[in-house]
């Protein structure tokens, strides 16, 4: 019965660092495409104002 409980906690584990993991990820790629993300929309909203 005490197994069953140790597994449990290790699959929780495992699932917590791939979401960790992930999560990291997604953060590094907005910092580094983040600025480039955001000239696209700055230049949108320039040319719908002077349209």
């Amino acid at each position: 019965m005490l197994f069953a409980l140790e597994e449990k906690g290790q699959g929780l584990i495992e699932y917590a660092l791939i979401l960790v993991l992930i999560a990291v990820v997604v953060i590094v790629i907005l910092k580094i495409v983040g600025p480039q993300i955001g000239g696209v929309f700055s230049r949108i909203s320039s040319a719908m104002r002077t349209s």
